[in-house]
């Protein structure tokens, strides 16, 4: 195993980012699932840091469509949020974002919910500011 190797390549720039969390008993709802506020709070999270590496500005939240929760969480589980830049406009990023549970013990992985997030890059006066296009 070359450990050099594997340090270089945790040092490489991103294509996606990823968020990964133990549902603890504080994030959950009645019914003993995870709280939708939270999952929504990590996907937004995980697509705000899609959207800043990306951009190298700072980013904020424009719009959120098309989330949709699949599959309950339970308290214990991984929770894993994978987001991907998949579109830029002018100023604007379009970042779809992934929600894995992960069974601890098991392994069985499911997806738990998806979303589809808009993020705007400012300047410091907080104007929108071209973004870089993606990447080939």
């Amino acid at each position: 195993m070359d450990t050099d190797q594997i340090h270089r390549d945790a040092t490489a720039p991103p294509t996606e980012t990823r968020l990964v969390e133990v549902v603890m008993p504080e994030m959950l709802n009645h019914q003993g699932t995870l709280f939708g506020g939270d999952a929504l709070a990590m996907m937004d999270t995980a697509g705000f840091v899609a959207a800043t590496r990306h951009s190298r500005s700072v980013t904020v939240t424009a719009h959120v469509a098309d989330v949709d929760y699949l599959a309950p969480v339970s308290q214990g589980q991984i929770l894993e949020v994978v987001a991907r830049v998949v579109a830029t406009g002018r100023t604007s990023m379009t970042v779809v974002v992934s929600m894995v549970a992960e069974d601890l013990l098991s392994g069985d992985r499911a997806l738990a919910g998806t979303g589809r997030f808009t993020f705007v890059a400012l300047d410091a006066d907080g104007v929108p500011v071209p973004v870089p296009p993606l990447a080939g």
